[in-house]
């Protein structure tokens, strides 16, 4: 059975020419494997329809009845754009082939964005600080100005593209002469060139150069932020407009304290003897010294908070809101070498306390503590 090459397209039977033609433009578009590889059997499928469709004599052995690509009994469909991309096709319909070619870009381009990593302390971060920074960077040359030339010269225009920035290369296929356009390999699409550039840049219009710019770090900054200067990246081609330039925060771990966002941790070791009796000790922190009382008969792991004693909170606008607390891990240390009278005092004192024969202790109601929980689950096996 024939092919349904009209169907293919979506077209009629009817269809004038330039309805197929648009048709399959349309088509090939969408189907085309540069923009679409899972539709790439699709594609050669319109492709070959239109093949048929757009020649006279193939249209009307179709319109017969038959098929004239069949090739003993094979589909015989082949991709008339093989080696072509999608530009191609695209330049074949709409391109340096109909009159319409890109043109010359400008020389003038905008300058790429930079980054500069800055180490602080965990003081500086809270606090905030003014750094001045030593930046390596494309800046404007100051002999031509941008303008890549020499004194007294100007560019002209390229020989090779005559001005207009592309190259053109034709190609033949089942639509005839296929006319692509390429940037010029001379002039490297700018359309003109520099015959006279000016010796400190080269004719780029921008040279490296190492400055120091002051940078301003707000307090509350975090691992990984970032603080952008405008206009203080690299230069772009031709004395473009500047890029940005981003310092990103390094944050160095705190010998005491362990951030978490705004909040700030620390331990405290204290001996069992402080736990139990309490005790008032001073606490460094960021504000200074703090006191820190303990209560009498703290606990191990107990957790004291001291409200508002932590970082600074920054906003995406560069707001401060408030402060992170302050949280401190208390860990009761349990004596591993006493002498003989420490011993004997603690003997006495646990005999005073009836502590002197360890007892285990029962979890839930009832009594039954974890080996009765393990006994039960025997049982019941």
């Amino acid at each position: 059975m024939a092919r349904d090459y009209y169907g293919t397209l979506g077209v009629s039977k009817n269809a004038t020419p330039d309805e197929i033609k648009r048709a399959y433009r349309k088509l090939a578009r969408q189907l085309h494997p540069d923009v679409n590889p899972n539709e790439e059997a699709r594609f050669k499928e319109v492709t070959a329809a239109y093949e048929v469709l757009s020649d006279p004599k193939k249209r009307q052995v179709v319109d017969l009845g038959g098929d004239p690509l069949e090739s003993g009994g094979g589909g015989g469909m082949r991709d008339p754009f093989a080696g072509f991309g999608l530009g191609d096709i695209m330049d074949a319909f709409f391109g340096a082939g109909g009159g319409g070619g890109r043109g010359p870009r400008s020389r003038v381009q905008p300058g790429s964005d930079a980054l500069i990593r800055l180490s602080m302390t965990l003081e500086e971060c809270a606090a905030g600080a003014s750094r001045e920074l030593t930046v390596d960077t494309a800046i404007l040359c100051d002999r031509c100005v941008g303008s890549g030339c020499a004194d007294g010269s100007s560019p002209v225009r390229c020989d090779t593209c005559g001005g207009r920035g592309e190259v053109q290369s034709v190609q033949r296929s089942f639509l005839g002469q296929v006319v692509t356009a390429r940037p010029c390999p001379v002039c490297r699409g700018l359309g003109e060139v520099i015959p006279d550039p000016c010796q400190q840049c080269a004719g780029e219009g921008r040279v490296r150069s190492r400055r120091t710019i002051s940078v301003q770090i707000p307090a509350g900054v975090a691992e990984g932020m970032r603080v952008r200067l405008a206009g203080q990246g690299e230069v772009g081609p031709g004395g473009g407009p500047a890029g940005d330039l981003y310092v990103e925060v390094e944050e160095v771990p705190h010998e005491v304290f362990e951030r978490d966002g705004a909040n700030l941790h620390c331990s405290v070791r204290i001996p069992m003897t402080t736990a139990a009796l309490g005790a008032v000790l001073p606490l460094q922190t960021l504000d200074g010294e703090e006191e820190l009382e303990i209560e009498p008969g703290t606990q191990p792991n107990t957790e004291l908070v001291l409200t508002g004693r932590g970082m600074p909170r920054l906003r995406s606008s560069g707001r401060i809101d408030g402060r992170g607390d302050l949280h401190v891990h208390l860990e009761v240390v349990t004596p591993t070498k006493l002498d003989a009278r420490q011993a004997e005092l603690l003997r006495e004192l646990a005999v005073s306390r009836g502590e002197d024969e360890p007892t285990l202790a029962h979890n839930g109601k009832g009594g039954g503590g974890l080996f009765s929980r393990l006994r039960s689950g025997r049982n019941h096996r």
